[in-house]
This record gives C-alpha cells, sequence and structure tokens, in this order.
C-alpha cells in the first residue's frame, strides 16, 4: 500500500457572527511517491488544509489518518513529535529566526527529534551543502537574497528526512525566474518513499505535479494525473 496520507469526511468551519465553512466532507488519500499541487483561489481553504494535513489545526468533523494511524487532535505532544519525525514543512515567508545564522536555523529545527547538537549540525551542514549555499551557512537571514531563503528553509523542512513535505505557496513571494529555480529544488526531493504536497496560485508550477488537484466549494477536485511513464 503506497497510501500515506486519508482523510475521511473532513470539514472546518468557524463560527462568528455566522457560520463559516471552509473545508466541506473532503475524502481523499495522499500516495508515497508522488507529488501534489494544490490550486484555488485565496480563502478556497488550502491554508487550512494543509494545517490540518500536519496537526497544526483540527477538522470540526472528520478524521485523518497518517500510515492507516488515526490523528488523535487532542494528544498535542504526540503529534508534535509525528510532526517532527514524519513532516517538513514549507511556508510561504520562510519563516527564518532572523537572529540565527542560515546554520543555526537549519540545525535548531534536528534538536525537536534529536538533542545531539553536534550530529544536527552534521546533517544541517550536508543538506545546506546540497542546497548549495555551504558559503552561507554563516549568514543571516537579512544578508540572503529570497531565494536563498527559500532553500534554507527547504534545508530545514528536510533535516529529520520527513516522509512528508507540506509547502503553502513556498515561491509565492519570489520573482519567476528565482521561484523557478526554488521549485526545482522542491522537485528534486521526490522520491518512492516521500509524499509532497504543495499550494500555489502559480498554473505552471502547478501543471508540474504528478496530481494537479483544485480547491472547489470546500472540497478538493482531482484535474489532472499524469501517467507513469
Amino acid at each position: 500500500m503506497n497510501n500515506l496520507i486519508s482523510l475521511k469526511k473532513i470539514s472546518k468551519f468557524f463560527s462568528n457572527n455566522k457560520k463559516i465553512t471552509v473545508l466541506k466532507n473532503i475524502n481523499y488519500t495522499f500516495s508515497k511517491g508522488k507529488i501534489y499541487s494544490l490550486m484555488g483561489p485565496s480563502g478556497s481553504g488550502k491554508s487550512t488544509l494543509l494545517n490540518i494535513l500536519s496537526m497544526i489545526d483540527k477538522p470540526s468533523i472528520g478524521s485523518l489518518k497518517i500510515e492507516n494511524n488515526e490523528i488523535n487532535f487532542s494528544e498535542t505532544l504526540i503529534n508534535d513529535k509525528i510532526r517532527s519525525r514524519k513532516i517538513g514543512i514549507i511556508y510561504q515567508q520562510n519563516n527564518l529566526l532572523s537572529d540565527f545564522t542560515a546554520l543555526e536555523n537549519v540545525y535548531l529545527a534536528g534538536l525537536t527529534l534529536n538533542d545531539d547538537k553536534k550530529d544536527s549540525i552534521k546533517k544541517a551542514k550536508i543538506i545546506i551543502k546540497k542546497m548549495g549555499l555551504s558559503s552561507r551557512e554563516n549568514h543571516y537571514p537579512s544578508q540572503l537574497s529570497g531565494g536563498e531563503m527559500q532553500r534554507i528553509a527547504i534545508a530545514r523542512a528536510l533535516i529529520n528526512q520527513p516522509e512528508i513535505i507540506l509547502a503553502d505557496e513556498p515561491t509565492g513571494s519570489l520573482d519567476r525566474s528565482t521561484a523557478k529555480d526554488v521549485f526545482k529544488v522542491l522537485y528534486k526531493l521526490k522520491n518512492k518513499n516521500r509524499l509532497i504536497i504543495y499550494a500555489t496560485h502559480n498554473r505552471f508550477f502547478a501543471n508540474m505535479a504528478d496530481c494537479k488537484l483544485e480547491m472547489i466549494d470546500g472540497n478538493i477536485k482531482l484535474l489532472n494525473a499524469r501517467k507513469k511513464k
């Protein structure tokens, strides 16, 4: 079985003066070895869905399974450990810590899983080198370009060798040329044991995924699925 994440009857709504439904009765299964793009206008629920997949947020109704294990959203400590071990998250604004160097931003993320600083630094250096940024590892975020910051953010997401990578508009704040470079890095992370899901407004990037999904009326519609060559 290649199924890694399963959603069953997932709904999410917010109540202020009136009930606002963002996600509506979603049933979907994401498989290992594939890259999924998630499209939809602002407010369509892309970020909300990614937050539920990462267990940062919980659904109002429905269940989430990771590797056939149903997630109990009340068990926050257990879920934090699952997230640290299995999930790498990449944000549009990179969320790097401004007072820490590139190397520190990456290896500190590794300490959430293993309290071995020496080992975490070693792993961080290897990943940063793969990103082509060894010469920049002692620079602070303010000293890096937008593309460099996002590659460091990708390195940070990778340090615990996650099976699942979730990216929310990872190139949304970059110019087109830099965005293409960052996307190439993201796409190279694909392997048979990993699932990658990224939200984007850009059809060019969306079309490069194995499966292109669109958020419509709070649900997921499959627009296309590439056939294996």
